[in-house]
């Protein structure tokens, strides 16, 4: 996690300039530390409460989605190849039903469903979600 929102957009436009190779290697590094520190976690550590970037509070059993939504949203937006459409369908469908909740937290959910369900006056491009 970040430490703001100001340390993440820096963090994420300063990756964004990094060589492919020192990327993956940042990108392995982190994901290593990462799965050390899951594997340290004890069963009470795991229901124990965090707060998202949004500033949701989750258990930290959503940590691990968190992250697998993060690395595979960014692999898409690096433009190199990978799409939705290279994503499994469980993961899809998961990140779906994320971004419908999300946005309809936010007050989208009219407006989001008539989208969804091809009854919109019109179609506007929707925002960022996170």
């Amino acid at each position: 996690m970040y430490a703001s929102s100001e340390q993440r957009n820096d963090e994420i436009a300063s990756g964004s300039r990094l060589p492919p190779a020192t990327l993956r290697l940042v990108v392995r590094h982190s994901a290593a530390l990462l799965a050390e520190d899951l594997a340290a976690l004890t069963d009470e550590s795991w229901l124990r409460e965090v707060v998202t970037a949004q500033g949701r509070i989750v258990p930290a059993t959503e940590i691990p989605w968190l992250r697998a939504r993060e690395v595979a949203i960014h692999a898409v937006d690096l433009g190199i190849g990978v799409t939705f459409d290279n994503l499994p369908d469980d993961f899809v469908n998961a990140l779906l039903i994320d971004v419908v909740r999300r946005r309809s937290n936010l007050g989208e959910g009219p407006g989001l469903a008539a989208w969804l369900t091809g009854r919109a006056q019109s179609a506007p491009r929707l925002g960022p979600w996170l």
